[in-house]
């Protein structure tokens, strides 16, 4: 029988630190932060397009890491194809670069991902902690954006050999408002990785910038777009997944997932992960992968490897994929399916392998 009270237990507090990141993003980039990051990286630059765009997989890697990954697809992605036509550089090398590294830097803190969130119940049954989760996935996480990047330059390196004149300055915007939402976000940083739940560090940073905001700019409230749907997806998905489970799909998935913490058994259980995750969605995977792997951290991780980096094929693989494809929509870049499908199968093999070799060598 479905215990309800244990599924709000483990639940409510992912719930809660989703809307409140969402409140803190979404107030990043109405302030102008992401803009104004991303026009200053462009003078930085000072002409090279190479040089830019390791400054925009720089800002990706920490937008991702801080804010999470859905951070990186919607509010990045838009930004970085502006700057790379403002600039006259092709936008694809940039807008694939948020794609990418929205998935695969989205191992290192349980807050970069939502499915990191979630291993965070059965980490603790094994006693490993918020230190001890960045501690195992920390060499993985770095391997897996290094591999990323890798692809990405070799992929892309004929386009990002070109030089550009000094671009425009970024737009206006409000100095008070956007420093402290900077401020805000450089504080959340050392807040996750020492160990605060995400809830507890993500509601007060909502607050303080939903009362500057009121503050400095408060026509900017009726703009804040919250993930309502989102929230309501995955109460339904818990739901689904956990009643399947009871009835006989953890059983057939056990067969599937064997066993052992070797190097085969850790890339069956990353593998499992890219399959299920680009064959329906990284979400539910990673719920009807859990309770196979749940008897040893690197295990754990292994599925977390597959489940996050993985899911870059498909544009269902992952939300954050769904939401890349709208902001490139709107922004009017053509997205070609077959070659979406065809590089990020590349890129989805290299990482995953890299970073499941990283943990085997490291466990």
């Amino acid at each position: 029988m479905l215990d309800l009270s244990l599924l709000v237990e483990r639940v409510a507090p992912i719930l809660v630190f989703l809307v409140a990141i969402t409140l803190v993003a979404e107030i990043c980039d109405l302030s102008g932060l992401f803009d104004v990051m991303a026009h200053h990286a462009a003078r930085v630059a000072k002409g090279r397009v190479l040089v830019l765009w390791l400054l925009i997989v720089g800002l990706a890697v920490v937008c991702t890491v801080v804010l999470s990954l859905d951070t990186t697809a919607v509010l990045l992605t838009p930004v970085a194809i502006t700057v790379a036509r403002q600039v006259g550089a092709p936008p694809l090398p940039f807008a694939m670069t948020t794609l990418w590294l929205a998935n695969t830097a989205s191992l290192l803190l349980p807050v970069s991902n939502l499915t990191n969130l979630l291993a965070l119940h059965p980490f603790a049954a094994l006693g490993v902690g918020t230190l001890g989760y960045i501690k195992l996935m920390a060499v993985p996480a770095v391997v897996a954006i290094v591999a990323t990047v890798a692809v990405l330059w070799l992929l892309h390196r004929r386009d990002l050999r070109s030089t550009y004149d000094t671009p425009p300055p970024a737009e206006p915007h409000d100095r008070v408002l956007m420093q402290v939402a900077g401020g805000v976000c450089v504080l959340l940083a050392p807040a996750f990785v020492v160990g605060v739940q995400p809830a507890l560090a993500s509601a007060p940073a909502a607050l303080v910038l939903l009362a500057a905001t009121y503050w400095r700019a408060p026509e900017l409230l009726r703009r804040i777009k919250m993930p309502w749907l989102t929230v309501m997806g995955i109460c339904i998905l818990f739901l689904i997944i956990d009643a399947a489970l009871r009835l006989g799909l953890e059983a057939w998935l056990r067969t599937i997932v064997g066993h052992g913490t070797g190097l085969g058994d850790l890339f069956r259980v990353s593998g499992l992960g890219v399959l299920t995750s680009n064959g329906i969605n990284n979400l539910p995977a990673y719920l009807a992968l859990e309770p196979t792997v749940a008897d040893a951290p690197a295990r754990l991780a292994a599925l977390l490897i597959g489940v996050n980096a993985g899911p870059i094929v498909t544009m269902w693989g992952s939300v954050a994929t769904l939401l890349w494809a709208s902001r490139c929509r709107s922004a009017e870049l053509a997205v070609d399916v077959g070659r979406i499908a065809r590089t990020g199968a590349l890129c989805a093999v290299t990482v995953v392998t890299a970073a499941t070799l990283a943990l085997a060598a490291t466990t």
